[in-house]
């Protein structure tokens, strides 16, 4: 028997959770267990609001990918991963997708993966986005510290808040970052 190496599957991209079922089922009824010991996606919890209300989900820290560990020196698993739906193939390596010989991870990357996975499981599950619309806030920097405005937009991916502040007697917008305000209670 060969040595047991991480490898990065490519998938369909959502289909993340359904193929690792596949994946699962497929190598308990193939008998393949010592050649694939082990399916993952690399996840984190976080929370939401939703109207008003904190929801823990799950998020994959590598969308349309997923780690598997195994041994590819039977030809069989190599071929059985391959063919499960919504398999696209293996990263790394040439040739066509039938002869292409897979690159696996070092093991300082697998490290740095599942150190991160675990690390997040211990600790805590962190806020993703801490504001909700028409809520409150009190702004801590800036030119405008000092006054209280309330949220007209959040956009998550710049971590940034469009901010109604009154100024002069006038509602004025003011974009300022997750860092710059702070809820009033």
């Amino acid at each position: 028997m060969g040595e047991l190496k991480w490898y990065v599957l490519r998938v369909v991209s959502g289909q993340e959770k359904k193929v690792k079922s596949y994946l699962e089922t497929e190598i308990e009824r193939s008998k393949m267990v010592e050649f694939i010991p082990q399916v993952l996606i690399p996840s984190e919890k976080v929370y939401e609001m939703r109207g008003g209300k904190k929801r823990v989900r799950e998020r994959n820290f590598f969308p349309g990918y997923v780690l598997v560990s195994a041994d590819l020196s039977n030809g069989e698993a190599f071929h059985m991963v391959n063919n499960i739906p919504g398999v696209i193939g293996f990263l790394g390596g040439n040739g066509t997708k039938a002869t292409k010989e897979p690159v696996a991870l070092r093991q300082s990357e697998v490290n740095r993966i599942l150190g991160k996975v675990d690390s997040i499981d211990e600790f805590e599950v962190k806020l993703e986005t801490p504001f909700i619309k028409g809520e409150s806030v009190k702004v801590m920097d800036g030119p405008f510290s000092g006054f209280t405005g309330t949220v007209e937009e959040i956009f998550e991916d710049k971590k940034k808040l469009n901010v109604m502040v009154k100024i002069f007697g006038r509602n004025t917008p003011v974009e300022l970052s997750y860092m710059q305000v702070e809820k009033l209670d």
